[in-house]
């Protein structure tokens, strides 16, 4: 066994998967490069407020089950609070705190005035009635509303949530204040105050950000291979987007697996029944993988669309994509991250990948507080646009500083939070 080997044996077993520790190990590595205070790290290390609610819900059966629920704010300095709310078995306030850490960077990344912020409740939106779901939305909302508000905190969809829930948080929101307040949550349905293309923005940043790193490599999403671990919102809306830039979709999943053409899928076909359990596994034209498979495919473009971790050390050395595009946040464990830097493998980072959704959901906050709505074309324009142009501002960042895109990302996310935290100073 070579020394190479022996020297990396230790460091699998010691690999970090508390996402908060991550979080933070990814901020200090960017804090070394821009010469940080260190008084100012531990300032941007820690959250600024964190709130854990347990809640009772009564259920169909007449039971009362009690939940668990979080809402956490990073860092105020640039704006409003603006984070997503997911609703799963395995929420965790440490999960919550990185993701909110990792939301103002992805903010600061694509310059939108807002700071980040994350919620969830620890529960599976799958075993619950339509009635149940919206019971646990109203009451959790009623529980974090002291946090929450359109000059404050603004929620939108994640992991297990959806347009419905939003409008269910906005209602509930407006009840206790006694008018409506579009403004205090994005991802609506269209027909109380939500946006034009925010349904599909985060696939479409994906897209686009995927397209400008494969003119990098010097190949073009025409007839790119291209497989998608996750096949929800992000996932499908990404399937369907790469499939009509020309793209050959190898391979999706979803929680149960996945399925696998190496001829390419029938996208159209699969969209129809995207989100039902089984929809996948039904499919007859392919092979069905798992999702561990799905990862080390031979492909040009991998996209992680589902959760956090899923691409570590351990199996880091087995991918063979040239390019792997975190639609999720989270997906590459630092570990894994200078594993497939090493390989050659370009990642585009989380906060610039799947800012899509944040950028179009700041749309739909504009248009909500002006009350004055876009056309879809204008949304979607405006959204490419920033894309990249964030794109082209990491790369150069990147370059300039000799590293790789996640670290250009970080340096300009952590630099922009860092100067407004000291402009505008400790109160009082």
């Amino acid at each position: 066994m070579s020394q190479t080997m022996l020297a990396a044996e230790p460091k699998k077993r010691q690999e970090e998967s508390n996402a908060y520790a991550i979080a933070v190990r990814q901020l200090e590595a960017a804090a070394h490069y821009l010469n940080l205070d260190r008084s100012l790290l531990e300032v941007l290390k820690h959250p600024r407020r964190e709130l854990t609610v347990n809640f009772p819900v009564k259920m169909d059966d007449g039971s009362v089950r009690v939940f668990t629920g979080y809402r956490v704010h990073h860092n105020p300095a640039r704006g409003p609070a603006k984070g997503g709310i997911r609703y799963h078995p395995e929420v965790t306030l440490d999960e919550t705190r990185a993701l909110a850490m990792w939301m103002t960077w992805k903010c600061a990344v694509v310059n939108i005035p807002y700071s980040g912020a994350k919620g969830g409740v620890v529960c599976d939106p799958k075993r619950l009635s339509v009635h149940e779901l919206e019971n646990l939305t109203r009451r959790y909302i009623t529980e974090i509303s002291i946090m929450i508000g359109p000059e404050s905190d603004i929620p939108a969809p994640d992991v297990g949530t959806n347009p419905q829930v939003m409008a269910w948080i906005m209602d509930t929101y407006s009840m206790h204040k006694g008018y409506t307040v579009p403004a205090v949550v994005t991802g609506k349905p269209i027909a109380i105050g939500g946006s034009e293309g925010r349904l599909e923005a985060t696939g479409r940043g994906v897209c686009v950000v995927a397209h400008e790193a494969a003119k990098m490599l010097g190949f073009t999403l025409e007839g790119a291979r291209v497989a998608i671990q996750g096949f929800g919102n992000v996932g499908s809306a990404t399937a369907k987007l790469m499939h009509q830039a020309g793209a050959k979709v190898v391979a999706v999943s979803d929680v149960r697996g996945g399925i696998y053409n190496p001829n390419g899928l029938d996208i159209p076909s699969l969209l129809h029944c995207a989100g039902r359990d089984g929809c996948l596994q039904a499919y007859r034209d392919a092979e069905l993988i798992t999702n561990e498979q799905l990862l080390e495919l031979d492909c040009d473009i991998l996209v992680p669309a589902a959760l956090h971790g899923v691409i570590t050390a351990r199996n880091a050395p087995n991918i063979k994509a040239r390019i792997v595009v975190e639609a999720a946040n989270g997906p590459v464990t630092p570990d894994a991250d200078e594993i497939l830097d090493e390989m050659g493998v370009l990642v585009v980072p989380d906060i610039l990948a799947n800012a899509g959704g944040v950028i179009v959901s700041y749309f739909e906050w504009v248009q909500d507080l002006q009350a004055f709505f876009w056309e879809e074309e204008e949304v979607n324009a405006k959204l490419e646009k920033a894309m990249r142009k964030s794109f082209a501002h990491v790369v150069q960042t990147a370059e300039q500083n000799k590293v790789n895109l996640r670290m250009g990302a970080y340096i300009i996310g952590v630099k922009r939070v860092a100067e407004a935290t000291t402009i505008r100073g400790i109160y009082p």
